[in-house]
């Protein structure tokens, strides 16, 4: 199973960001697929998260600019990020918990894509 994500880049505060995450592989169902950041030093804490039914969580600190959303058929996952601020540069990741055709359940992870927010 393999998670790649893309999308990051550089952006002007106030500016907008999309990132995508699909999963390929050995794939039986995806059940919670989610966004996290890191930034160095820190730990990587939940952005957000969406359950294969459209349920969403967002952290404290983007609810009412980031976006969460995903294609079952497609097994991918989005991130709309709007009114960007300097303090959203990180590293995102992508996770995803689910089931392989073997029926083992875990969790996997993309490689990261960095989003910078400077003018």
């Amino acid at each position: 199973v393999q998670l790649q994500a893309s999308g990051g880049g550089l952006v002007q505060p106030g500016g907008s960001l999309r990132l995508s995450c699909a999963a390929s592989g050995s794939i039986l169902s995806i059940n919670v697929m989610g966004w996290y950041r890191q930034t160095p030093g820190d730990g990587r804490e939940l952005v957000a998260a969406i359950t294969s039914v459209g349920s969403e969580n967002y952290a404290d600190f983007v609810k009412g600019r980031f976006t969460i959303s995903r294609d079952n058929a497609q097994n991918t996952v989005y991130l709309q990020m709007n009114s960007l601020k300097p303090e959203d540069t990180a590293v995102y990741y992508c996770g995803a918990d689910l089931w392989d055709v073997t029926g083992s359940y875990d969790n996997y992870w993309g490689q990261g894509t960095l989003v910078t927010v400077s003018s």
